[in-house]
């Protein structure tokens, strides 16, 4: 507990000086093949929302002060939940399992969305706004990770590709913070990238060789990458079906323009534009700091809709019986 105390506290440092000691081209580490080396482990968690509160509507950075109260208002919270009874419900988390941050984002953004400038996600499109009624009327009474009634799956629910362990809620693409395995490794060559994410262990291999798009649709669609300068430009589309981004609110035809840009020993700033005329009237980026992590990443297990917990519970079984026969 410790190590993860000293580490939140030496990120949370990290973070706070992300912006306020840029790196300039010469001083950037580069590969051999004269890239600049974005290889490590980057660590994405923050308490940013993505959209910008309405109270706030007005208001595109934080002060030092209120930046410091939000993330004592943070530290107070998760330190009440460590006294609490957790619940006896099967399938519910205590708060030792999550990992979301501590930290606002350098560059104290009041939201994660940089444009539209309000910090707003755009409205949906009258299609996508029709679709999200029925979803919600035909999932009333459902559990998050419930099959929506009558289909597992032609219909797995908004959360229904994570429990099925075909993606994560947070790797994408794009990558968004989330509650936990906040964390993407980068490996580098001179004509691939790969993108290894902590959550759902995803590995997302990038070539940088010119080849096109084909028609292939994947469930985390085809990636293909360039360098603009210092800048690694990963473009991604051909999904499959509607992805975990936005807990399964966009369609097929979206398209992500990733920007990873080293901007010091420390930083790499990634920046998401998000298109999909099916789903939002417009298109919109954000941006995401994230911070070098010394730790490594350790494998993910996903258990599909949980199936192994009737195992556990068996086996639990079989020892009280073993011991009740002594």
């Amino acid at each position: 507990m410790m190590c993860r105390i000293v580490y939140r506290v030496v990120t949370s440092l990290l973070i706070a000086v992300f912006v306020t000691i840029p790196v300039v081209a010469q001083d950037l580490a580069r590969t051999p093949s004269g890239q600049p080396d974005l290889q490590g482990v980057w660590d994405f968690r923050t308490i940013t929302p993505m959209e910008r509160p309405e109270e706030l509507a007005d208001k595109p950075f934080l002060t030092a002060e209120e930046a410091a109260e939000i993330e004592n208002i943070r530290a107070l919270q998760d330190a009440g939940r460590d006294d609490e009874v957790p619940a006896d419900i099967v399938g519910n988390y205590n708060t030792f399992w999550f990992d979301r941050g501590t930290s606002v984002i350098g560059t104290m953004r009041t939201s994660l969305v940089v444009d539209p400038p309000n910090g707003r996600i755009p409205a949906l499109t009258p299609g996508a706004e029709r679709a999200r009624v029925a979803m919600n009327e035909a999932r009333q009474d459902t559990g998050p990770h419930e099959p929506t009634p009558g289909g597992w799956v032609d219909d797995l629910g908004p959360n229904g590709l994570q429990v099925r362990c075909v993606t994560g809620f947070n790797s994408g693409p794009p990558m968004t913070p989330g509650g936990y395995n906040n964390n993407v490794q980068i490996f580098q060559t001179a004509d691939t990238i790969v993108l290894y994410n902590e959550m759902n262990h995803n590995p997302r291999v990038v070539p940088l060789d010119g080849r096109p798009h084909t028609q292939l649709r994947q469930w985390t669609g085809e990636s293909r990458g360039y360098w603009d300068g210092d800048t690694l430009v990963v473009e991604t589309k051909n999904f499959l079906r509607e992805t975990s981004f936005m807990r399964g609110g966009a369609s097929a035809e979206l398209e992500v323009t990733e920007r990873f840009t080293r901007v010091s020993a420390e930083g790499l700033l990634y920046s998401v534009t998000v298109n999909d005329p099916l789903t939002w009237t417009q298109p919109w980026t954000y941006e995401v700091p994230m911070v070098a992590n010394p730790d490594p990443i350790y494998e993910y297990a996903c258990h599909e809709g949980n199936y192994s917990m009737e195992v556990i519970l068996a086996g639990a079984r079989e020892k009280e019986a073993s011991e009740r026969s002594r």
